[in-house]
């Protein structure tokens, strides 16, 4: 049933300036490359989710065009169409030409809301070559065009409707961004979280650009309780049931579903108002805090835990666990435009007292499932006590002293960090064609001895006494997991180097789950990049050049034409010698890094846990859903 709450022009509020979009467009999409790209659909999309919070909305399309254009449709109630009298112009086009104009700076418009900065669907257009909306609203289609964030058309009145909501068809600037190149499968597991997020939501993904066209739905009945039954279903689990919680009040509202499984990674997502707040924040921390102290709790009222016991920590309460935390509040505090740190003191208080109250309530209730959950805690607990051994070792390694580094570690002269890289070799040849390839200078070498540990299938305590791993750990600096410190980083750069073939692409999966789940703030920070070696060399007389896939290899041939040539397939590192080593993947001048980043923390979770973790059947499904995608093997 659709709320009776004012939303009109007069809603409508304006602080001002589109000016600066397009020629700072990183500071409100992150970026002109593929991230920034990506970011013009969520804010659109933003816009419809806020309708359907407020309750005006049940359905939106987001459609993939041939054109490079996107459309984003929902039937929410339309933006507002009067004239604001003090400019003299529409609701509509204040709102897409106007930053930080929009329904939820004090109007009445949204209690709740993601897109709060207003500035979402303004940039989007500043950002695009064309944008057209239509509006069906008071029983009427309006319709107006802009380019470049200019409007060249009025606000025109169309045939009657008795439908309600907004249309919005964009092209992205080419002159602004990179490649006009939509990654569906990242779209698809934004939508997926959207609908997650709002139970009953239907929204439908539409890709057109080839002939036969690529369609999902998104709609979960069950809201954030499938959200985990989805994260955790690659996953062995220790209860069967989600557990759910949920409270409100008159200006809050928390939901939260846990499962514990069998894994020793914690993947636990916080949002507040749909965001992904993926530094956390006040919500995530009483969530932790109260769980930790609910548990302990329960074990000692049950004598699961004696007087003589200590406690269980917040580490051994969260190893496994899945959890979603989600708030809404009406004044949301966030840490800037990224918005991905909730500041609001008084919603910490508000989720502690809701799980200590409802999770007590629970366990009592469950006395099976809280049983299981003690034992799993337990467990965790006695491996604390075994990675702590472990962990003295790798630290007694000081870091000051150079002879304290690992010995195949051939390490840089420079002491300065922000110049400095490191490089994680496959294999004790190539380590040794990369030691006389280097710039001893700013680049330091350490070879890595067959495939590492799969860090997916064990605790720390086993991880840490893995030799390569303690290799890696004490020459990056950080410490690792709870004692990770970003600050004591040695090397800017981490390169990961391996073969271009199936077990250099695993070698190189299983260094990245290692990073991803023990020193995320690395990759977080922008440190962690994959070399990117050449797969053919072709000679052309006396001219080299080098191929990095089977395209560039046709454009060589292609461009040498009837020349006679030689084509050499390196099949790993170990083939080059170091001068060809240092010029195609060594050399900062010549060479191409590709940049490790998480275009999504929960999509980097389910890619790790399906490709990692121990069920095969998710395994086997994703390999056969992407085989057809793959022109050659590789990550």
């Amino acid at each position: 049933m659709k709320k009776k709450i004012g939303y009109d022009a007069k809603d409508i509020t304006v602080l001002e300036g589109l000016s600066a979009v397009r020629k700072r467009p990183g500071m409100y999409v992150g970026s002109t490359g593929s991230r920034g790209l990506h970011h013009l659909v969520y804010e659109v999309v933003d816009n419809s989710i806020d309708e359907a919070m407020a309750g005006f909305c049940d359905n939106v399309l987001i459609v993939l065009n041939r054109d490079g254009s996107v459309t984003v449709v929902d039937d929410g109630r339309g933006i507002p169409v009067k004239k604001i009298a003090r400019f003299n112009k529409t609701a509509v086009e204040i709102v897409l030409t106007k930053l930080h104009a929009g329904a939820k700076f004090g109007g009445e418009g949204y209690k709740v809301s993601g897109g709060l900065h207003g500035v979402g669907i303004s940039v989007v257009n500043g950002l695009s070559e064309k944008l057209t909306v239509e509006v069906r609203r008071d029983g009427y289609v309006f319709k107006q065009e802009f380019r470049k964030g200019d409007p060249v058309t009025e606000l025109i009145k169309g045939k009657k409707t008795t439908s309600h909501g907004t249309a919005i068809t964009f092209y992205p600037d080419r002159s602004i961004f990179e490649e006009i190149d939509y990654k569906y499968e990242i779209l698809a597991a934004r939508m997926r979280e959207m609908a997650f997020l709002n139970k009953g939501l239907k929204i439908t993904l539409q890709d057109s650009r080839e002939e036969i066209e690529k369609k999902d739905i998104f709609q979960y009945r069950g809201g954030i309780v499938d959200f985990v039954k989805y994260l955790s279903e690659k996953k062995d689990i220790v209860h069967k049931k989600v557990i759910y919680i949920k409270n409100k009040d008159t200006d809050h509202e928390v939901e939260i579903a846990m499962q514990y499984t069998l894994g020793y990674s914690e993947s636990i997502f916080s949002f507040a108002n749909n965001i992904n707040t993926t530094e956390g924040g006040t919500h995530l921390s009483g969530f932790k805090g109260a769980i930790t102290r609910t548990v302990n709790d329960y074990a000692r009222s049950n004598n699961i835990l004696k007087e003589k016991d200590q406690n269980l920590l917040g580490e051994d309460v969260r190893e496994g666990l899945t959890a979603i935390v989600s708030v809404k509040l009406k004044d949301p505090q966030f840490e800037g435009q990224t918005k991905t740190k909730l500041g609001n003191s008084e919603i910490k208080g508000f989720v502690e007292s809701t799980v200590n109250s409802k999770l007590a309530e629970f366990l009592e209730e469950n006395p099976s499932v809280g049983k299981s959950i003690i034992n799993k805690c337990l467990e965790a607990f006695r491996a604390r006590a075994a990675a702590k051994k472990a962990r003295d070792i790798t630290r007694k390694k000081s870091l000051l002293e150079s002879s304290s580094l690992p010995g195949k570690l051939a390490d840089c002269s420079m002491k300065e960090p922000e110049f400095c890289e490191l490089f994680l070799v496959e294999g004790e040849s190539a380590g040794g064609s990369a030691k006389q390839a280097r710039d001893r200078r700013f680049q330091a070498i350490l070879p890595l001895k067959g495939k590492i540990l799969n860090v997916e299938k064990a605790r720390l305590d086993k991880i840490l006494s893995s030799e390569e791993i303690q290799a890696m750990v004490t020459a990056a600096g950080t410490g690792i997991a709870e004692e990770f410190d970003i600050k004591s980083a040695r090397y800017h750069k981490v390169i990961i180097m391996t073969d271009a073939d199936i077990d250099g692409a695993h070698i190189r999966t299983l260094i990245l789950t290692f990073l991803y789940r023990y020193m995320h703030k690395l990759i977080e920070e922008g440190y962690v990049y994959i070399a990117q070696p050449p797969l053919y060399q072709v000679k052309s007389g006396k001219e080299i050049f080098y191929a990095y896939n089977d395209k560039e290899l046709a454009k060589i041939k292609e461009k040498i034409g009837s020349k006679k040539f030689t084509t050499q397939q390196y099949k790993g590192l170990g083939e080059m010698d170091p001068e060809q080593l240092w010029e195609t993947t060594m050399n900062p001048e010549t060479r191409t890094l590709l940049k490790v980043e998480i275009e999504d923390a929960l999509i980097a979770d389910d890619i790790f846990s399906t490709l990692m973790g121990p069920k095969v059947e998710p395994r086997r499904e994703f390999i056969e859903k992407n085989a057809k995608e793959v022109s050659f093997i590789d990550i």
